[in-house]
Protein backbone atom coordinates (compact mmCIF):
# COMPACT_ATOMS: atom_id res chain seq x y z
CA UNK A 1 0.00 0.00 0.00
CA UNK A 2 1.52 3.30 -1.08
CA UNK A 3 1.83 5.93 1.60
CA UNK A 4 0.00 9.18 1.05
CA UNK A 5 2.30 12.14 1.13
CA UNK A 6 1.17 14.79 3.56
CA UNK A 7 2.52 18.30 3.37
CA UNK A 8 3.31 20.16 6.56
CA UNK A 9 0.76 22.75 7.59
CA UNK A 10 2.51 25.93 8.62
CA UNK A 11 1.58 27.13 12.11
CA UNK A 12 2.65 30.71 12.84
CA UNK A 13 4.02 31.60 16.24
CA UNK A 14 1.64 33.24 18.79
CA UNK A 15 0.84 36.79 17.72
CA UNK A 16 -0.38 39.90 19.52
CA UNK A 17 -1.90 41.40 16.35
CA UNK A 18 -5.47 40.08 16.91
CA UNK A 19 -5.58 41.60 20.42
CA UNK A 20 -4.22 44.91 19.12
CA UNK A 21 -6.80 44.89 16.31
CA UNK A 22 -9.64 44.34 18.79
CA UNK A 23 -8.47 47.26 20.93
CA UNK A 24 -8.13 49.49 17.84
CA UNK A 25 -11.66 48.70 16.62
CA UNK A 26 -13.15 49.30 20.07
CA UNK A 27 -11.39 52.66 20.27
CA UNK A 28 -12.38 53.71 16.76
CA UNK A 29 -16.06 52.70 16.97
CA UNK A 30 -16.46 53.78 20.59
CA UNK A 31 -14.86 57.12 19.74
CA UNK A 32 -17.16 57.59 16.75
CA UNK A 33 -20.24 56.89 18.90
CA UNK A 34 -19.10 59.42 21.51
CA UNK A 35 -18.27 61.90 18.76
CA UNK A 36 -21.84 61.72 17.52
CA UNK A 37 -23.02 62.40 21.08
CA UNK A 38 -20.75 65.48 21.31
CA UNK A 39 -18.48 64.07 24.01
CA UNK A 40 -15.16 65.91 24.00
CA UNK A 41 -12.99 62.79 23.85
CA UNK A 42 -14.86 61.26 20.90
CA UNK A 43 -12.74 62.76 18.07
CA UNK A 44 -9.46 61.98 19.85
CA UNK A 45 -10.43 58.38 20.57
CA UNK A 46 -11.61 57.90 16.98
CA UNK A 47 -8.38 59.28 15.52
CA UNK A 48 -6.31 57.15 17.90
CA UNK A 49 -8.23 54.01 16.93
CA UNK A 50 -7.91 54.78 13.21
CA UNK A 51 -4.16 55.40 13.52
CA UNK A 52 -3.83 52.13 15.41
CA UNK A 53 -5.74 50.31 12.64
CA UNK A 54 -3.28 51.67 10.05
CA UNK A 55 -0.37 50.54 12.22
CA UNK A 56 -1.91 47.06 12.51
CA UNK A 57 -2.44 46.85 8.75
CA UNK A 58 1.23 47.64 8.22
CA UNK A 59 2.53 45.28 10.88
CA UNK A 60 0.19 42.30 10.45
CA UNK A 61 0.21 42.31 6.67
CA UNK A 62 3.98 42.78 6.74
CA UNK A 63 4.31 39.64 8.85
CA UNK A 64 2.22 37.61 6.42
CA UNK A 65 4.16 38.99 3.43
CA UNK A 66 7.48 37.98 5.02
CA UNK A 67 6.12 34.49 5.70
CA UNK A 68 4.98 34.25 2.08
CA UNK A 69 8.38 35.34 0.74
CA UNK A 70 10.01 32.56 2.75
CA UNK A 71 7.73 30.05 1.04
CA UNK A 72 6.01 29.10 4.29
CA UNK A 73 2.51 29.64 2.89
CA UNK A 74 2.93 27.76 -0.41
CA UNK A 75 0.83 24.80 0.61
CA UNK A 76 -2.49 23.55 -0.85
CA UNK A 77 -4.09 23.18 2.57
CA UNK A 78 -3.08 26.69 3.63
CA UNK A 79 -4.30 28.05 0.32
CA UNK A 80 -7.72 26.40 0.87
CA UNK A 81 -7.96 27.77 4.40
CA UNK A 82 -7.14 31.28 3.14
CA UNK A 83 -9.79 31.04 0.43
CA UNK A 84 -12.46 29.80 2.82
CA UNK A 85 -11.49 32.49 5.31
CA UNK A 86 -11.87 35.19 2.68
CA UNK A 87 -15.21 33.75 1.55
CA UNK A 88 -16.58 33.85 5.10
CA UNK A 89 -15.22 37.37 5.56
CA UNK A 90 -17.04 38.60 2.45
CA UNK A 91 -20.18 36.78 3.63
CA UNK A 92 -19.97 38.71 6.92
CA UNK A 93 -19.70 41.92 4.89
CA UNK A 94 -22.81 40.93 2.92
CA UNK A 95 -24.67 40.56 6.22
CA UNK A 96 -23.28 43.90 7.40
CA UNK A 97 -24.62 45.82 4.41
CA UNK A 98 -27.75 43.66 4.41
CA UNK A 99 -28.66 45.08 7.82
CA UNK A 100 -28.47 48.67 6.53
CA UNK A 101 -30.35 47.87 3.34
CA UNK A 102 -32.94 46.10 5.51
CA UNK A 103 -33.36 49.28 7.57
CA UNK A 104 -33.81 51.30 4.37
CA UNK A 105 -36.42 48.90 2.99
CA UNK A 106 -38.27 48.82 6.34
CA UNK A 107 -38.53 52.60 6.39
CA UNK A 108 -39.60 52.90 2.77
CA UNK A 109 -41.99 49.94 2.56
CA UNK A 110 -43.44 49.62 6.08
CA UNK A 111 -42.87 52.76 8.18
CA UNK A 112 -43.75 55.31 5.49
CA UNK A 113 -46.91 53.45 4.44
CA UNK A 114 -47.99 53.09 8.08
CA UNK A 115 -47.57 56.81 8.77
CA UNK A 116 -49.29 57.64 5.48
CA UNK A 117 -52.41 55.62 6.34
CA UNK A 118 -52.29 53.29 3.34
CA UNK A 119 -54.31 50.08 3.60
CA UNK A 120 -55.29 49.29 7.19
CA UNK A 121 -53.08 51.98 8.73
CA UNK A 122 -55.57 54.88 8.56
CA UNK A 123 -56.00 55.05 12.34
CA UNK A 124 -52.23 55.23 12.88
CA UNK A 125 -52.07 57.97 10.26
CA UNK A 126 -54.80 60.06 11.92
CA UNK A 127 -53.38 59.65 15.42
CA UNK A 128 -49.68 60.04 14.71
CA UNK A 129 -49.32 62.43 11.77
CA UNK A 130 -52.49 63.47 9.88
CA UNK A 131 -50.65 65.76 7.44
CA UNK A 132 -48.04 63.19 6.47
CA UNK A 133 -47.67 62.36 2.77
CA UNK A 134 -46.26 58.83 2.12
CA UNK A 135 -43.59 59.71 -0.44
CA UNK A 136 -39.89 58.92 -0.63
CA UNK A 137 -37.41 60.58 -0.21
CA UNK A 138 -38.94 61.81 3.03
CA UNK A 139 -38.34 65.53 3.49
CA UNK A 140 -41.24 66.41 5.77
CA UNK A 141 -40.59 67.15 9.42
CA UNK A 142 -43.26 66.42 12.06
CA UNK A 143 -41.47 68.51 14.68
CA UNK A 144 -39.33 71.38 13.29
CA UNK A 145 -37.93 72.06 16.76
CA UNK A 146 -36.35 68.58 16.84
CA UNK A 147 -34.39 68.76 13.58
CA UNK A 148 -34.27 70.63 10.29
CA UNK A 149 -34.95 68.54 7.19
CA UNK A 150 -32.85 68.75 4.01
CA UNK A 151 -33.66 71.29 1.31
CA UNK A 152 -33.60 68.73 -1.51
CA UNK A 153 -32.63 65.17 -2.35
CA UNK A 154 -29.41 63.94 -3.93
CA UNK A 155 -29.09 63.92 -7.71
CA UNK A 156 -29.07 60.60 -9.55
CA UNK A 157 -27.37 61.25 -12.88
CA UNK A 158 -24.56 63.52 -11.76
CA UNK A 159 -21.75 62.32 -9.51
CA UNK A 160 -23.48 59.01 -8.60
CA UNK A 161 -23.70 57.99 -12.27
CA UNK A 162 -20.08 58.99 -12.85
CA UNK A 163 -18.99 57.01 -9.79
CA UNK A 164 -20.91 54.00 -11.08
CA UNK A 165 -18.98 54.17 -14.36
CA UNK A 166 -15.72 54.57 -12.41
CA UNK A 167 -16.29 51.50 -10.23
CA UNK A 168 -17.49 49.35 -13.14
CA UNK A 169 -14.36 50.37 -15.07
CA UNK A 170 -12.19 49.47 -12.09
CA UNK A 171 -13.76 46.01 -12.04
CA UNK A 172 -12.64 45.61 -15.65
CA UNK A 173 -9.08 46.84 -15.03
CA UNK A 174 -8.50 44.58 -12.02
CA UNK A 175 -9.78 41.62 -14.07
CA UNK A 176 -7.29 42.53 -16.80
CA UNK A 177 -4.52 42.68 -14.18
CA UNK A 178 -5.47 39.21 -12.97
CA UNK A 179 -5.48 37.81 -16.50
CA UNK A 180 -2.05 39.36 -17.18
CA UNK A 181 -0.72 37.84 -13.96
CA UNK A 182 -1.90 34.40 -15.03
CA UNK A 183 -0.24 34.88 -18.44
CA UNK A 184 3.01 36.30 -16.96
CA UNK A 185 2.53 39.62 -18.77
CA UNK A 186 4.23 41.89 -16.26
CA UNK A 187 3.95 45.38 -17.81
CA UNK A 188 0.24 45.20 -18.75
CA UNK A 189 -0.42 43.76 -15.29
CA UNK A 190 1.24 46.73 -13.58
CA UNK A 191 -0.53 49.27 -15.75
CA UNK A 192 -3.92 47.63 -15.19
CA UNK A 193 -3.35 47.50 -11.44
CA UNK A 194 -2.26 51.14 -11.39
CA UNK A 195 -5.36 52.11 -13.37
CA UNK A 196 -7.52 50.33 -10.79
CA UNK A 197 -5.87 52.32 -7.99
CA UNK A 198 -6.37 55.62 -9.84
CA UNK A 199 -10.04 54.81 -10.42
CA UNK A 200 -10.50 53.99 -6.73
CA UNK A 201 -8.92 57.30 -5.69
CA UNK A 202 -11.10 59.15 -8.23
CA UNK A 203 -14.20 57.51 -6.78
CA UNK A 204 -13.29 58.66 -3.26
CA UNK A 205 -12.58 62.19 -4.49
CA UNK A 206 -15.95 62.38 -6.23
CA UNK A 207 -17.65 60.99 -3.12
CA UNK A 208 -16.01 63.65 -0.93
CA UNK A 209 -17.17 66.36 -3.35
CA UNK A 210 -20.70 64.97 -3.26
CA UNK A 211 -20.68 64.98 0.55
CA UNK A 212 -19.64 68.62 0.54
CA UNK A 213 -22.51 69.46 -1.77
CA UNK A 214 -24.95 67.45 0.36
CA UNK A 215 -23.94 69.06 3.65
CA UNK A 216 -23.30 72.68 2.65
CA UNK A 217 -25.77 73.17 -0.21
CA UNK A 218 -28.62 70.72 0.38
CA UNK A 219 -28.58 70.68 4.18
CA UNK A 220 -28.43 66.88 4.18
CA UNK A 221 -26.71 65.47 7.28
CA UNK A 222 -26.96 62.47 9.60
CA UNK A 223 -29.28 64.55 11.78
CA UNK A 224 -31.64 65.78 9.07
CA UNK A 225 -34.14 62.94 9.25
CA UNK A 226 -34.31 59.32 8.18
CA UNK A 227 -33.37 60.12 4.58
CA UNK A 228 -30.08 61.69 5.65
CA UNK A 229 -29.40 58.93 8.17
CA UNK A 230 -29.85 56.07 5.70
CA UNK A 231 -27.99 57.94 2.96
CA UNK A 232 -24.86 58.65 4.99
CA UNK A 233 -24.80 55.28 6.77
CA UNK A 234 -24.96 53.31 3.52
CA UNK A 235 -22.75 55.50 1.33
CA UNK A 236 -20.37 56.30 4.20
CA UNK A 237 -19.66 52.69 5.08
CA UNK A 238 -19.29 51.91 1.39
CA UNK A 239 -16.74 54.73 1.06
CA UNK A 240 -14.88 53.26 4.04
CA UNK A 241 -14.75 49.89 2.27
CA UNK A 242 -13.53 51.54 -0.93
CA UNK A 243 -10.78 53.21 1.12
CA UNK A 244 -9.73 49.88 2.63
CA UNK A 245 -9.88 48.26 -0.81
CA UNK A 246 -7.73 51.02 -2.32
CA UNK A 247 -5.13 50.53 0.41
CA UNK A 248 -5.17 46.83 -0.43
CA UNK A 249 -4.73 47.57 -4.14
CA UNK A 250 -1.73 49.81 -3.40
CA UNK A 251 -0.20 47.09 -1.22
CA UNK A 252 -0.66 44.53 -4.00
CA UNK A 253 0.86 46.93 -6.54
CA UNK A 254 3.94 47.29 -4.31
CA UNK A 255 4.21 43.51 -4.07
CA UNK A 256 3.88 43.24 -7.84
CA UNK A 257 6.85 45.56 -8.19
CA UNK A 258 8.77 43.26 -5.82
CA UNK A 259 7.85 40.17 -7.91
CA UNK A 260 6.06 38.53 -4.99
CA UNK A 261 3.50 36.83 -7.25
CA UNK A 262 3.60 34.30 -10.05
CA UNK A 263 0.91 32.51 -12.04
CA UNK A 264 0.59 29.80 -9.37
CA UNK A 265 1.00 31.65 -6.06
CA UNK A 266 -0.95 34.92 -5.89
CA UNK A 267 -3.85 34.46 -3.49
CA UNK A 268 -3.22 37.86 -1.86
CA UNK A 269 -4.02 39.48 -5.20
CA UNK A 270 -7.13 37.32 -5.62
CA UNK A 271 -8.36 38.17 -2.12
CA UNK A 272 -8.12 41.92 -2.79
CA UNK A 273 -9.76 41.42 -6.21
CA UNK A 274 -12.68 39.52 -4.61
CA UNK A 275 -13.09 42.31 -2.08
CA UNK A 276 -13.01 44.95 -4.82
CA UNK A 277 -15.66 43.14 -6.87
CA UNK A 278 -17.81 42.93 -3.73
CA UNK A 279 -17.46 46.70 -3.28
CA UNK A 280 -18.55 47.15 -6.92
CA UNK A 281 -21.68 45.05 -6.42
CA UNK A 282 -22.65 46.90 -3.23
CA UNK A 283 -22.35 50.21 -5.07
CA UNK A 284 -24.72 49.00 -7.80
CA UNK A 285 -27.33 48.28 -5.13
CA UNK A 286 -26.66 51.69 -3.58
CA UNK A 287 -27.05 53.45 -6.92
CA UNK A 288 -30.36 51.70 -7.61
CA UNK A 289 -32.03 51.87 -4.19
CA UNK A 290 -30.50 55.02 -2.66
CA UNK A 291 -30.05 57.34 -5.64
CA UNK A 292 -32.38 56.10 -8.37
CA UNK A 293 -35.58 54.55 -7.01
Amino acid sequence: MAEHKKSKYYLPSPSSWPLKASIALICMLGGAANWLHDNWFGPYLTIFGFAMVLYIFYGWFGTVIRENRKGLLHDPQIDRSFRWGMCWFIFSEVMFFGAFFGALFYVRVIAVSTLGGTGSHMISHMLLWPSFQPTWPLLQNPNPSAFIGPKSVMDTWGIPAINTAILLSSGVTITIAHWCLLKDKRKPMLWAQLATIVLGVCFLGMQAHEYGEAIFHKGLTLGSGIYGTTFFMLTGFHALHVTIGTIGLITIFYRMLKNDFDSHHHFAFEAVAWYWHFVDVVWLFLFIFVYWL
